[in-house]
């Protein structure tokens, strides 16, 4: 007699990879043979993973109407759900929108799937307490350089070549949405929360290589070296105050070592 976990197996593996080894236990009548009672499950699998990527890619489910099912349906086929949480399911989507011959022809749509994961990794990162400006006044001036910054769960970046951010906003906000444009120098982009609050913005590179160095564990005395690199030592320290001003105001810091 077959243990729980045998039929259990059988059913996954119907469900993942349409096995008939499961048929054999499953009772069917005239009415509802076995291969209908079975299909109502699968088909029901693959509709919840469909709703799911639906759920975490709402733009681009927007952007794409009625196509969406078939990328859906594309991605299903190809992707089996290894989380616990059907929240996770299509983190590989802008992977398989770049590769996946019948989508790679419109980049912009990787680039956008890329933009509201990230944007829900961002919304769905644990909270922690902001560094007040205040905590800096007690750091000694020889403590300066060797100090380093500790950045808030929900910071991220993305570089993109496409305006993916205005056409996001366009299709979440209901709006006419802008003309596609293409860069051939990406821009960067800073993410992150404060509160229940997701926020964006556009980085100057100059910006953009010292926040990613200072994430990295460079230390402010390095930071600082970087800045005179790029805009010359007379104007890196008022440069690197004022980051640092911004990152703290913006609530991206948590805290100094």
């Amino acid at each position: 007699m077959s243990t729980l976990a045998a039929v259990q197996g059988d059913f996954q593996q119907y469900l993942l990879r349409g096995a008939t080894g499961v048929a054999g236990h499953v009772l069917g009548t005239a009415r509802v043979p076995v291969a209908t009672r079975l299909g109502i499950y699968g088909d029901a699998y693959r509709s919840r993973l469909a709703d799911a990527l639906r759920s975490n890619f709402p733009a681009l489910a927007r952007l794409l109407d009625e196509d969406f099912q078939l990328l859906a349906g594309a991605y299903v086929d190809t992707h089996d759900s290894p989380y616990f949480s059907i929240r996770y399911y299509g983190d590989e989507l802008p992977q398989f929108l770049a590769a996946e011959e019948h989508y790679a022809g419109a980049p912009i749509l990787a680039e956008l799937a890329r933009w509201e994961w990230t944007m829900s990794g961002v919304f769905d990162a644990a909270d922690a307490q902001p560094l007040t400006p205040e905590a800096l006044t007690h750091v000694a001036p020889e403590q300066w350089a060797f100090l380093r910054l500790h950045w808030h769960p929900s910071v991220q970046r993305l570089a993109l070549n496409w305006n993916v951010p205005q056409t996001w906003k366009a299709l979440t906000e209901d709006s006419e949405r802008p003309p596609v444009e293409y860069r051939a120098a990406p821009t960067q982009w800073l993410l992150w929360r404060q509160e229940l609050t997701s926020y964006f913005r556009s980085l100057p590179d100059t910006e953009a290589a010292v926040l990613d160095a200072a994430r990295g564990g460079r230390t402010f005395g390095e930071l600082c070296e970087l800045l005179c690199a790029e805009v010359g030592a007379t104007a890196a320290p008022a440069q690197a105050a004022a980051l640092l001003r911004d990152w703290i105001g913006a609530g991206l810091i948590t805290a100094t070592a």
